[in-house]
């Protein structure tokens, strides 16, 4: 075990939303263009154990892992910023800390100690940060949720502050992000919101390395003056966060505030100047594109894009190897039932998402059929998968009353259906984490083979792949033969031919639909496969119109 490996704890002060993952996933990769080795952990102070069964209205997306975990839409960022994979052990919960801790006392570990906050508490959130030790990395950054003061997230707090007391200042390093208002009636930048989330810090016992201070506008010499005197904190060390036209510029910017030569200096390490090149480019690509593709995102949460946070950016990533800026048209589901087709009338590119439940699945299949009927080019993910089989199966097939089981348990012709024995690798698929939910879930990193001669393979441009997954209604093999005789063509499956992973719709331009989250896997140096298929796509089409 990498016993050196260092430790940077970003915590985020005056109000919520100012964008420490943003901020910490940068700063990754602003190591990593050093050529240092990183991995990154979110700390939620919420009760739930995870995010899995929260609403995308409370939570936004959910993040998956390759190994199955359910976690928070900050792993998205983490991942795309950097080329570190995030696990299980990427994610804590209020509520998974507890549960362990309950789990021991339940199991008399404790040996009839009264189990308390502090040690048994922090001890568990302490494990779990340094759990991240490994030979291969060398600095580990971890992002505590909410916003200091908040009483749910003080047992984070206290053990981070333990810490530095464990492992001492050379090894950890306390970075706090803050927001500076400007007040256009007095035609300042205030620093008393600042200064108070700092004094409420430490009141605690953690006293900032840096203070990361998000502004709309430049900060003067001064103010960042005051700020150093009563923040306590070097002069060098307090840096400007202004907002920027892409997430993706941020660590031009921090490069220029010279956030990472901070942390570096403050922990003994050689700063080497960074290759950002990559982001570079990528800034460059997104700013310089040579026209504009409207793609329309068929959904039911749509009134909050952070429900579908990793496939907004993956579209966006798709448009930047097309050379396309993306406008993305979000429909709520249920208003086509309503109103029929009429609202994707223009539309150069139709995707339907993930989701659970029937509300607005009707919604969804208009939008299908509308897809498949008129050669728009189409991408279904997870339920958009399914529903793309129930659409074609009812408007092609002859199964007018073909429905999944999720929906209807005494459907006719299920076509889609709950399977619960289905092996991964040769053993069952994993549970779900509220088993209360019933059925098995399958979660994270499966192969799928790929059929030669067909969308999906020339996306991809080989015979395997490996996707994750989150879901637990599968496409019922009972029906595949009728189904392909009818003009679906399954393009990807299991490598057993078990379960079908990816189906088309023959002689259509591109429609293309996949049981799986690719979105998981797209990063803006690395866009995934799919989506710059359905993008390079959707510009013919648009071209064509």
């Amino acid at each position: 075990m990498n016993n050196t490996t260092k430790f940077v704890f970003v915590t985020g002060g005056v109000v919520s939303s100012l964008g420490k993952g943003i901020a910490a996933a940068s700063l990754a990769a602003l190591f990593e263009a050093r050529g240092l080795r990183v991995t990154m952990q979110k700390l939620d102070p919420y009760i739930n154990v995870d995010p899995g069964t929260m609403s995308p209205f409370q939570h936004g997306e959910v993040f998956v892992t390759d190994d199955g975990a359910e976690t928070d839409l900050d792993l998205g960022h983490y991942e795309r910023f950097t080329h570190a994979t995030m696990s299980r052990r990427s994610n804590y919960t209020t509520g998974r800390i507890y549960e362990s801790v309950i789990r021991r006392e339940r199991r008399g570990d404790y040996l009839g100690a009264t189990v308390q906050v502090i040690p048994h508490i922090t001890d568990a959130i302490k494990n779990a940060i340094l759990s991240l030790r490994a030979e291969d990395v060398d600095i580990a950054l971890v992002e505590i949720g909410g916003t200091v003061g908040d009483i749910e997230s003080q047992p984070f707090l206290e053990a981070i502050r333990q810490l530095r007391f464990d492992l001492g200042k050379k090894n950890t390093a306390y970075i706090h992000l803050t927001l500076l208002p400007y007040i256009a009636s007095a035609g300042e930048i205030k620093s008393k919101p600042t200064q108070h989330s700092v004094q409420k810090l430490r009141e605690i016992g953690i006293q900032p390395d840096v203070l990361l201070c998000r502004s709309e506008r430049p900060i003067p010499k001064g103010q960042k003056d005051k700020i150093a005197l009563f923040c306590n904190v070097d002069r060098d060390a307090v840096i400007d966060a202004p907002d920027v036209d892409t997430i993706y510029a941020v660590p031009l910017s921090l490069r220029e505030g010279r956030l990472g030569t901070a942390v570096l200096e403050h922990f003994g390490i050689e700063d080497k100047q960074p290759d950002l090149s990559v982001w570079e480019r990528i800034c460059e690509q997104i700013r310089s594109p040579e026209r504009e593709v409207r793609i329309a995102m068929v959904g039911k949460y749509v009134e909050l894009a952070d429900a579908y946070k990793s496939i907004n950016e993956s579209l966006i990533h798709g448009g930047m190897a097309n050379g396309v800026r993306i406008r993305i048209e979000y429909i709520d589901a249920e208003s086509l039932e309503k109103s029929g087709p009429a609202p994707l009338e223009g539309m150069h590119g139709i995707l339907v998402p993930g989701g659970f439940g029937e509300r607005g699945t009707e919604g969804k299949m208009v939008a299908i059929r509308y897809a498949r009927e008129n050669g728009v080019p189409f991408l279904g993910i997870c339920l958009g998968m399914q529903l793309a089989v129930i659409e074609f199966a009812r408007h092609v097939a002859g199964l007018e009353d073909a429905n999944s089981s999720e929906f209807d348990e005494r459907a006719e012709h299920p076509v889609i259906a709950l399977m619960t024995e289905w092996e991964k690798d040769g053993s069952r698929v994993q549970r779900s984490a509220d088993s209360d939910l019933g059925g098995t879930m399958r979660l994270g990193g499966y192969p799928c083979r790929l059929i030669p001669g067909t969308h999906a393979s020339a996306a991809y441009g080989k015979d395997e792949i490996r996707e994750r997954h989150r879901h637990r209604y599968e496409f019922n093999n009972t029906y595949r033969e009728q189904l392909e005789a009818a003009g679906l063509v399954v393009s990807g499956t299991l490598p057993d031919d078990s379960l079908v992973e990816i189906v088309e719709v023959r002689d259509h331009p591109w429609f293309v639909a996949c049981q799986f989250h690719p979105e998981f896997l797209s990063r803006p140096y690395a866009p995934h496969p799919l989506f710059m298929a359905f993008v390079g796509a959707s510009r013919k089409h648009s071209e064509a119109s």
